[in-house]
This record gives C-alpha cells, sequence and structure tokens, in this order.
C-alpha cells in the first residue's frame, strides 16, 4: 500500500520526501514494485472463485467452492482456497432471524399414527422417505405467509412447495397434488410428518391411501423426528427468505419458487458427493 502510494505522488513531490514521510525504505519500494510487476499465478482460480461464490448467492464456503474447484481442473488444496477466499473479502452470507415458530399441533383431532422411522434418517434410494412440514413467515404488511413442503430424504430434492395465507387442509391437499406428479406406478414411500391437526385428518389420511403412500408421525413436540424438513426450512430461511423484505403473498411465493429451483439443480451437496438433489435422484435411478 505504501509503495501505491509513493507512486501515485511522485508526480507532485520529492521521492525522497516522500519515503522518509512513509518510513519506507527505498530497497523495499523497488522490491513491492518488482513484485506488483509478477503475474498473479492464482488469477484463474480467483475468477473461478469468485464465479461460484456469487452463482451460490454468496453460500458457499470454502470447502464446497473447493469441491466445485476440483470437478473443474483446478487442483488447489482447500486451505488454499480458504486463504484466496479471506484475501478476495468473500466469506459466506448467511442471516438469522428470530421468527416464530409455526405451531399446528392441537392435541389429539383424529387420528395419530405410529412413528416409524425412530430418527432413522438413511434412505439411499429416492422416492422411498418423504418428510412434510409447514412453516410460516412473517410478511411485511403484517400478515403471515405459510409454506407447505414434501422432500425426499435420500436426495434431498424439494418434491412440492405451496404458499398460502392460511395453513388449512387445503394448502395440505394441494401440496399432495404436486407430490402426486412425481410418483411413479408401483413405488410405496413412507411419509413422515409430525402430528399437526392436519395430517390427523381423516381425509387427509384417505388420501395418503389412495396415493399408495404409508404415514409415520414424529412424537408430540419432538422436532428432531423430522429433522430432514426442518433442516431444509432452515436453509431456506437463512440463505434466501430473511434476506429480503417480503411485502406480501406474492413476493414470498416467488421466492420460495426460485429458491426452490435452485435448491434442487444448482445447489450441491458435501454429503451427497458434490451432487445437486436433482442429478443424485437421475444417478440413483440409472444405478
Amino acid at each position: 500500500m505504501k509503495a501505491g502510494i509513493v507512486t501515485s505522488l511522485r508526480s507532485r513531490y520529492g521521492f525522497q520526501e516522500l519515503l522518509r514521510q512513509l518510513k519506507l525504505p527505498r530497497a523495499t519500494y523497488y522490491d513491492r514494485l518488482k513484485r506488483d510487476k509478477k503475474a498473479d499465478k492464482y488469477a484463474e482460480i480467483k475468477k473461478f472463485i469468485k464465479r461460484v461464490y456469487y452463482d451460490s448467492r454468496e453460500t458457499y464456503g470454502y470447502r464446497r467452492i473447493h469441491d466445485e474447484a476440483l470437478k473443474h481442473g483446478f487442483h488447489y488444496a482447500e486451505e488454499t482456497i480458504r486463504r484466496l477466499m479471506s484475501d478476495m473479502g468473500l466469506k459466506v452470507t448467511i442471516y438469522s432471524k428470530h421468527t416464530a415458530k409455526y405451531h399446528s399441533y392441537k392435541g389429539t383431532v383424529g387420528n395419530i399414527v405410529p412413528n416409524i422411522l425412530k430418527q432413522h434418517f438413511g434412505a439411499k434410494q429416492p422416492l422411498t422417505v418423504l418428510h412434510t412440514d409447514v412453516t410460516q413467515v412473517r410478511l411485511y404488511n403484517g400478515e403471515w405467509g405459510y409454506i407447505s413442503s414434501i422432500t425426499d430424504e435420500a436426495s434431498r430434492e424439494v418434491l412440492a412447495t405451496i404458499v398460502s395465507a392460511s395453513p388449512n387442509k387445503a394448502l395440505i391437499q394441494a401440496t399432495l397434488d404436486e407430490l402426486q406428479n412425481h410418483l411413479k406406478a408401483g413405488v410405496r414411500p413412507i411419509l413422515h410428518s409430525d402430528q399437526g391437526w392436519q395430517y390427523q385428518m381423516p381425509d387427509y389420511q384417505q388420501r395418503l391411501k389412495d396415493m399408495n403412500i404409508v404415514q409415520s408421525m414424529s412424537r408430540k413436540g419432538n422436532c428432531h423426528d423430522n429433522a430432514p424438513i426442518e433442516s431444509f426450512f432452515n436453509l431456506m430461511k437463512r440463505e434466501c427468505l430473511n434476506r429480503y423484505r417480503i411485502d406480501d403473498l406474492t413476493s414470498l411465493r416467488k421466492l420460495v419458487n426460485g429458491y426452490v429451483d435452485w435448491f434442487n439443480n444448482a445447489r450441491i451437496s458435501r454429503t451427497k458427493n458434490g451432487l445437486t438433489p436433482v442429478a443424485y435422484r437421475e444417478q440413483a435411478m440409472i444405478a
């Protein structure tokens, strides 16, 4: 930095006086000039890091960028990627807000079914174990928006997402409508939820039977029993929704749909060998 100041001011002030004022030895000044003239050997990987970082919506840390770099032929150590990101001022940007959690439990108002999974989240084959839940988002107009989703445990793919102004039965049925498009003849997945009142209703449970789906429920008040979808909602809020002032339901729906598309098709997972959810599903179906 000092060498740059001297260079920029040499036409206006005496060279020796500038060195003296900045306490910069003459030899050090010329050494810095020599270094600055050298080509940056990290120029290409820096361009790659910057592109991947911003394409990830500022959510990729050095480990996932390192994974992407290896895929594209950049054989640098993780520590090198970490150092270069630090030098470039690139830090993971995720946002956390304290928001009220939506609770749909209203006691036993219908039929409670057993917890089949019992926190064993080891599914490897897509469309064998699914998770569903509803979360809420406070809108800037003072109202609430509700997001109902279904995710695949094996691939982490979001198979259905519906945004509504009410966490009613219509929202849940619309979510199943969207899921229907992903189910193939002969599959019999488990669909796990909490004990929310919507999931206890006879019409919901009959719809699952009609779709050849086995229902499973968490224990009362135990969010860890449905951790995979809780994790997805947490990511969506931190990586996307909490970044914006969401004025109304239309804005929320646009953000959610955009994030889900990116999450399924572009966001790689280190726990899935660096694959996106869709890529994992496609690969698993071929195997």
